[in-house]
């Protein structure tokens, strides 16, 4: 039997050739890209492609040649048929856990987060890597990103709630959001977490507010949108000037957040951010809105007493379907390092420490789902399809924007 490749993120609609060469239609749910299926029995791997039949019935071989790039590194079918992570079958891990399951590959969410840090380390030794939490986030993670090195990014209460549990460094964490809580605020501060990523002038002024209140000085980051398309579909497109995200540059809101920012008694503005949107299969994107950014910051007065970190954010791609490469994290590095050195010196600033956010690049190609096939319901001369245990409440993203797998 070949061996499986790597993972991905989830699936929605698999197409598998079987029992007398019927087609089968199987509506799943939020699972990374592969899936098993339990079938008259027995418990067959099946990978979502459409109109792409991967495997028959009794004894048929998985031919994955072609689709090695969205597996886990550790995933391989044994001389059972039967798929294993890690070395361990999945039959065993679906006998003792049941289904729906979620498994994760430590080896590639290991290698994923190495192959970050060593592509912009390389590049550019003052470069963070922050795991964003938002891709998924559980004890165990928090506990492995911070073994690798990461810091985290988190969005919510509950996630940093995540990172306070397993002890997470505090200065290690940066809080993104546009619609932050008092209390999440309040929880942020008490930790002492890194910086607080500023999203609106009513954050800025509530932030100013409750840290002179509890007699902190909170470092912050100013969220920038650039005004670029990443070419990614318009639900995840976070960098144009019509998007709830970030203080836009073209009309002035930027550069007078800068300056309250500045004349804030508890906050310490000690750079910018801006994130594109998710996924983003292009580099050109990234070189594009880092040039903009530094040359609006040349407008700025003073801006070398206070610019000490950048931000371009995450949205690194990950392959869902066969005909899907996304660039590697050393293209990535190259475009975006490159970018911010070349911007730094024509535009006359100073070097910044370099802070990027990959998620789902890091978890989307380590994450397995298992589901069971239930009822199965056949429309003569027009489709079987077949109900797995999951739903829309585990993975929105088909029926929110079309996603495919």
């Amino acid at each position: 039997m070949p061996t499986l490749p790597n993972l991905s993120e989830p699936i929605i609609t698999v197409n598998l050739t079987v029992h007398r060469n019927i087609w089968m239609r199987y509506n799943a749910a939020k699972i990374p890209n592969y899936l098993l299926i339990q079938f008259r029995g027995r418990l067959r791997p099946v990978v979502l492609f459409e109109s792409w039949p991967l495997i028959g019935t009794s004894g048929a071989k998985l031919n994955f040649s072609n689709i090695r790039h969205v597996f886990p590194d550790s995933a391989r079918v044994n001389k059972l048929g039967h798929l294993e992570l890690g070395g361990i079958d999945v039959v065993s891990l679906v006998n003792e856990f049941d289904t729906p399951l979620y498994v994760y590959c430590e080896e590639t969410l290991r290698n994923r987060s190495r192959e970050f840090l060593d592509s912009f380390s390389s590049l550019y030794p003052k470069t963070r890597v922050v795991y964003a939490a938002k891709a998924y986030l559980g004890p165990s993670l928090a506990r492995l990103v911070q073994d690798m090195g990461l810091g985290m990014d988190v969005v919510s209460g509950g996630e940093l709630g995540v990172a306070q549990l397993v002890e997470f460094k505090a200065e290690e964490i940066f809080f993104h959001g546009n619609n932050k809580s008092l209390v999440e605020l309040e929880q942020a501060l008490q930790y002492g977490i890194g910086y607080i990523v500023v999203d609106n002038m009513h954050e800025l002024g509530v932030l100013q507010s409750l840290a002179y209140k509890m007699d902190r000085l909170q470092k912050i980051l100013v969220r920038v949108n650039p005004g670029v398309d990443p070419h990614t579909h318009s639900y995840t497109t976070t960098g144009i000037l019509d998007s709830k995200f970030g203080f836009p540059l073209s009309t002035g809101q930027a550069e007078l957040a800068i300056n309250q920012a500045r004349s804030s008694t508890n906050l310490d503005l000690c750079g910018i951010h801006f994130h594109l949107g998710s996924p983003i299969f292009e580099v050109e994107p990234y070189t594009q809105a880092i040039n903009i950014v530094l040359q609006f910051l040349t407008k700025i007065k003073n801006v070398e007493d206070w610019f000490q970190v950048f931000s371009p954010g995450g949205g690194f791609a990950i392959a869902y379907t066969q005909s899907q490469i996304p660039p590697r994290p050393s293209d990535y590095a190259r475009a975006i390092v490159g970018s911010l050195v070349k911007g730094c010196a024509e535009y006359g600033l100073r070097q910044p420490e370099l802070v990027i956010e990959p998620g789902r690049s890091i978890t989307g190609p380590a994450g397995v789902a298992i589901y069971s096939v239930g009822a199965i319901k056949e429309i003569p001369s027009v489709r079987i399809y077949s109900s797995v245990d999951g739903g829309m409440g585990d993975n929105i993203r088909p029926a929110l924007y079309g996603a495919n797998y």
